[in-house]
């Protein structure tokens, strides 16, 4: 494990944190708030930045996949630790494991929150905590690759373990070009929400804490209602498209507003994710229709919370741990599902179910036709048996993680509803989920321990397990040599 090189990346980090929090300060200073506890981020952001690049600076060797995957992991545990820190220094979250399970929450887009209020907490940290959504939707290190120099051999190991989805490639020949394209596409959508939001009369503030929200499929919100608090339909419906368009994958989008092909209308993936939010839209309208005014307005509150939970944003406009049970079931399933590959979603990915659904019946046509030739394909391209090998052995982790979490968070005495929806929602990077950690609860009344393991969910949920567990490996390797 070349460990000089790592710690060159972590301090890199750590120097890209102390420059985000800068944006927060300056809300601070907007709105005559204490600015003490980002200046003290900052310093200490520096100060571990600094010392980390003095440490990795004459790293020799290249990034190999395992320091790849170690990078990726570490980064996102070390900007978590500092990240949490303006929580606690303002007080607005003066427990630190309280701090840092809400950051997490926010850097991995999961949106599950701690506080029970948020209109009563400084508008500089409330900007933070959404910001950290749109810093953690694309991928800390992709915006390192975007904006520092880095080799493009390293740089391909740390955008295959931090962009989520089971097929990775490169959009142009240089990945750092690769990574710019992505966030300027990324920040282009997140501008065009604001734009929207602004003109359905939304201040400043709001607009862009929701589009940060909205662009990192994460779904703080800064009203106590969520987007309910609004009270509009135009809102809703902006919020709502605009879930659904950031829960498709941004490879598409290159492909057709770049490389100006309409190859990117024509994905597979695409097609059944577009499919499943139709028909779950319409067959939860049609099982809430009693509770509302006419269908219409059924399906108005549908699509916005089968848009907010497909995509693991965790919005909400209505409490819909009331509504009926097959309504609930279907939305704990799109829990599982989750978005698209390349999106900023989490989920198990629709890409992974596609291959599943593929490989399940290229089994029975074995045992159908035992001569013919079985070809598993994606997008009219033959996958290579590591893909498929690589998405079994995924949801043979995740179903284990969930079931361990499951069980271990089980000895608090909740009912079952809270206990296993709140693994789902953390490892699935959702948010809001059904019982006490419904659209109206919060994660508060968890113990410290049970956090800590909610938070781990929400890691190996955000970074799809593998670089979590290599990093483990690691660690159990160097203690064995």
């Amino acid at each position: 494990m070349n460990y000089r090189i790592i710690t060159s990346i972590l301090g890199r980090i750590l120097a890209i944190e102390a420059g985000l929090l800068l944006l927060p300060l300056a809300v601070s200073v907007l709105y005559g708030e204490a600015v003490m506890p980002f200046v003290w981020t900052i310093g200490l952001c520096l100060a571990g930045g600094g010392a980390l690049l003095a440490l990795g600076h004459k790293h020799t060797g290249t990034l190999h996949p395992r320091e790849g995957f170690a990078s990726v992991a570490l980064s996102w545990v070390v900007i978590s630790l500092f990240g949490a820190l303006p929580f606690v220094f303002s007080g607005a979250i003066p427990n630190y494991i309280d701090a840092l399970f809400e950051i997490i929450s926010g850097f991995t887009t999961t949106g599950a929150s701690v506080l029970p209020a948020v209109e009563v907490v400084p508008k500089g940290v409330l900007f933070w905590r959404s910001f950290s959504h749109l810093v953690g939707g694309m991928g800390v290190l992709v915006f390192m690759m975007a904006v520092l120099p880095t080799d493009d051999e390293h740089s391909m190991h740390l955008l295959r373990a931090e962009v989520p989805g089971p097929v990775k490639g490169k959009l142009t020949p240089k990945m750092r070009g690769t990574a710019r394209s992505l966030y300027i596409i990324y920040l282009v959508m997140t501008a065009a929400e604001v734009v929207f939001l602004l003109a359905g009369g939304l201040n400043w503030f709001d607009a862009l804490t929701t589009a940060f929200g909205t662009a990192g499929t994460g779904g703080f919100g800064v009203r106590n209602a969520s987007i309910g608090a609004y009270g509009s339909a135009y809102v809703d419906m902006v919020v709502g498209v605009f879930m659904v368009l950031f829960g498709v994958n941004f490879n598409l989008y290159y492909i057709v507003l770049i490389r100006r092909s309409l190859k990117g209308f024509k994905s597979q993936e695409l097609g059944v994710y577009l499919l499943v939010v139709a028909a779950a839209t319409v067959t939860i309208a049609l099982n809430i229709s009693h509770l509302y005014d006419g269908f219409l307005q059924a399906m108005r509150y549908s699509f916005f919370q089968v848009s907010s939970i497909i995509t693991t944003t965790g919005f909400a406009t209505a409490d819909f741990d009331l509504w009926p049970s097959y309504s609930r079931a279907l939305l704990v399933l799109l829990m599982l599902l989750g978005a698209c590959a390349g999106s900023t979603g989490g989920g198990t990915k629709v890409a992974r179910l596609v291959i599943l659904g593929k490989t399940i019946w290229g089994e029975i046509r074995k045992l159908l036709f035992p001569r013919a030739v079985g070809r598993v394909t994606l997008d009219g391209e033959r996958l290579e048996a590591g893909a498929i090998h690589n998405t079994m052995v995924f949801y043979m982790l995740y179903t284990l993680i969930a079931l361990l979490s499951f069980l271990l968070l089980s000895l608090e005495g909740f009912d079952l509803e809270t206990t296993f929806t709140s693994v789902i929602s953390c490892l699935s990077n959702i948010g809001p989920g059904l019982g006490r950690v419904g659209p109206t609860g919060n994660f508060a009344f968890w113990s410290g321990p049970s956090k800590l393991v909610l938070s781990l969910c929400m890691l190996l949920g955000r970074l799809e397990i593998f670089p979590v567990l290599t990093l483990f490996a690691a660690g159990i390797r160097a203690r064995k040599s």
